[in-house]
């Protein structure tokens, strides 16, 4: 198993369409089990508008990290500009080396 971080970046005023397809994100990040590591929105300066995403998955390959990208709901919903999937190596958990 392998960590991979998923970085996804909103379009530009995608409030109204991730507040519309918001139950949907969350029910499938909950479906992932514990195959999702940890996951938050990127906030903008504000501090209250969501701005992107990031989701740190385990699984066997970057091709099922992919597919787990492929299939949040922002996706079809139009909330996202672009989706990154990226290698990951976790050294550090709350200030230890692991």
């Amino acid at each position: 198993m392998a960590h991979f971080v998923i970085l996804c970046t909103d379009v530009p005023n995608s409030a109204e369409k991730r507040n519309g397809a918001r139950p949907a994100h969350l029910q499938y990040l909950t479906s992932l089990g514990s195959k999702l590591r940890l996951a938050g929105p990127f906030m903008a300066d504000d501090g209250k508008t969501m701005t992107g995403s990031m989701l740190v998955v385990e699984t066997d390959t970057i091709e099922e990290a992919r597919q787990i990208a492929a299939g949040d709901p922002y996706g079809p919903a139009g909330v996202f500009a672009e989706v990154e999937v990226k290698p990951w190596k976790w050294v550090i958990t709350d200030g230890k080396l692991g």
